[in-house]
């Protein structure tokens, strides 16, 4: 098993097959132990962590616009596990971006909350697939993004014109899929209902809203895959 892709590029996709295995991943399966005594100092660190489900991937490729692969349900702690021992064989983070973009050609991006594990950092509202962004054993990337942009932001994607293709960038980092989401609203007008739904919330995820402007603004606390996305989007025509 592995996950074999072209690095720092990013790539259009018209098929993805990734699909989500019954069996357990070989992670969890052979670094039990360790996986266990790391949980235990990351709850340590931060107890407001849920060790919840959600997938990793244990192969995965791409050949002419084709992205294939294979995931398994896994718990947090698991995760945690990998992003401090990225070089384990056979593992990678797999998850997606709905770049949303403004009626003036805004990219908006959001700030994490200081009680999530990414606190402060900027990105595109996102979070690790879960089985239930699956259908037919096939990951539904779109289903993933509207439920992660609505439980983020409370923007719902249904009004937005959805971009034609996904496009995918592997990093060491993990292997981020992407789509542009064109809202009919200004900038502006994204901040002002963001940072409304945010101050309703008891304990929302995001701090609020981030404006990006142009390729050259990109601001400080962005996770690292970020600026490729940012120069990709500033360089694109509409489609």
């Amino acid at each position: 098993m592995s996950v074999d892709l072209p690095r720092d590029v990013v790539l259009p996709v018209e098929v993805i097959d990734v699909r989500l295995d019954p069996e357990p991943h070989p992670l969890e399966i052979s670094h039990k132990a360790e996986i266990a005594a790391n949980w235990e100092r990351e709850i340590a660190s931060n107890p407001r962590l849920f060790n919840g489900t959600v997938v990793l991937v244990s192969e995965m490729s791409y050949e002419d616009g084709r992205l294939t692969g294979h995931c398994h349900a896994a718990r947090y702690a698991t995760f945690l596990y990998w992003r401090r021992h990225r070089d384990v064989p056979g593992t990678g983070h797999f998850y997606a971006h709905a770049m949303l973009v403004s009626s003036d050609n805004a990219l908006v991006a959001i700030r994490m909350a200081p009680h999530t594990v990414n606190a402060g950092r900027i990105y595109f509202a996102a979070g690790s697939f879960e089985p239930n962004d699956f259908r037919n054993g096939v990951v539904d990337i779109d289903y993933n993004m509207r439920r992660e942009v609505k439980e983020e932001t409370g923007l719902d994607l249904a009004v937005a014109e959805r971009g034609v293709l996904a496009y995918v960038l592997s990093t060491e980092r993990g292997t981020v899929i992407f789509r542009r989401y064109w809202m009919p609203l200004s900038a502006n007008e994204i901040v002002s209902r963001v940072n409304a739904f945010v101050a309703a919330e008891t304990d929302p995820e995001i701090s609020g809203p981030v404006v990006i402007h142009s390729a050259a603004d990109q601001p400080d606390d962005l996770l690292p895959h970020m600026p490729p996305l940012i120069e990709w989007h500033f360089s694109q025509q509409r489609h």
